[in-house]
């Protein structure tokens, strides 16, 4: 699926993905510092992926993890800063959302440390009853692997 909007587009296309674009990106990030690049192809590999292009460079990046049935979980959300600032992050959101594998699932997921505003647009909220909920988190696992 490719959707153009100008000189840009959104494509859910693997073989268009510039890896090393992305992975230079999400190892300098907060949420997947120092990730390898192995990481990434396998998580790629597992995800419907979202690129999107400034003609025909890559601008920006997400993935849904889901089983495009009850549940999906939204990840390495991002737009390169040169190109921030021109709607792509909505427009992103916007195709993700309208995907047709992600229509009818009971949840949907993501976690941000500073994106509360724009996730909040397209209907995301806080955990209502958080106690419910558990995690293992090891936010230092990439460091312990390189």
């Amino acid at each position: 699926m490719t959707i153009i909007k100008g000189e840009f587009s959104i494509s859910t296309d693997k073989n268009k993905l510039d890896i090393d674009f992305i992975h230079g990106f999400l190892t300098c990030s907060y949420w997947a510092e120092n990730i390898s690049r192995d990481i990434i192809e396998r998580s790629i590999r597992s995800s419907l992926s979202f690129g999107v292009y400034f003609q025909d460079k890559q601008v920006g990046f997400a993935r849904m993890i889901t089983d495009e049935a009850t549940f999906a979980y939204l990840a390495d959300v991002f737009i390169d800063e040169p190109f921030r600032g021109k709607g792509l992050s909505k427009w992103l959101m916007e195709v993700i959302l309208s995907h047709p594998d992600l229509q009818g699932l009971r949840r949907m997921m993501l976690a941000t440390r500073d994106a509360h505003g724009l996730y909040s647009r397209f209907g995301f909220t806080a955990i209502t009853h958080p106690e419910r909920w558990m995690q293992i988190h090891d936010p230092g696992i990439y460091k312990k692997q390189g």
